[in-house]
């Protein structure tokens, strides 16, 4: 295997990684509670911490200031939105677990952020070659 793509795996690996830490280990109740109503801190802190994450993540990888600022915000405003929809769409089809719309909505939203990880992916290979 060559070395970039070793390396490229490895970034998938670290958005992968990333994404346990911002979405599972470092969400509160607060985060949750308010991912729901437009511009509730809650959300936009969660959000600010993929951003932050994945700043960290690209700095790693050399690409330059611009690129990597913009990745990072990009991502936090997307990953803001993305979960915003989703907390909407469920809130005002009452969805509980019990659901099988809940599940797919969920698996949708968790797609949806990975593909934007392909993506930030994609631009840090395209930047750097």
């Amino acid at each position: 295997m060559s070395a970039e793509a070793q390396w490229l795996l490895l970034l998938l690996l670290g958005f992968q990684v990333k994404h346990l830490a911002g979405d599972y280990l470092l969400q509160t109740p607060f985060m949750l509670s308010g991912k729901g109503r437009y511009g509730h801190p809650g959300g936009l802190v969660h959000a600010g911490i993929h951003g932050a994450l994945s700043f960290g993540l690209l700095a790693l990888t050399g690409v330059g200031a611009g690129v990597l600022a913009g990745l990072a915000l990009a991502e936090t405003v997307l990953h803001y939105h993305l979960d915003w929809a989703k907390e909407r769409w469920l809130r005002r089809q009452a969805l509980t677990t019990a659901d099988p719309r809940f599940w797919l909505a969920l698996g949708l939203d968790q797609f949806l952020h990975h593909l934007t990880y392909l993506g930030m992916a994609a631009l840090v290979v395209v930047t750097l070659t």
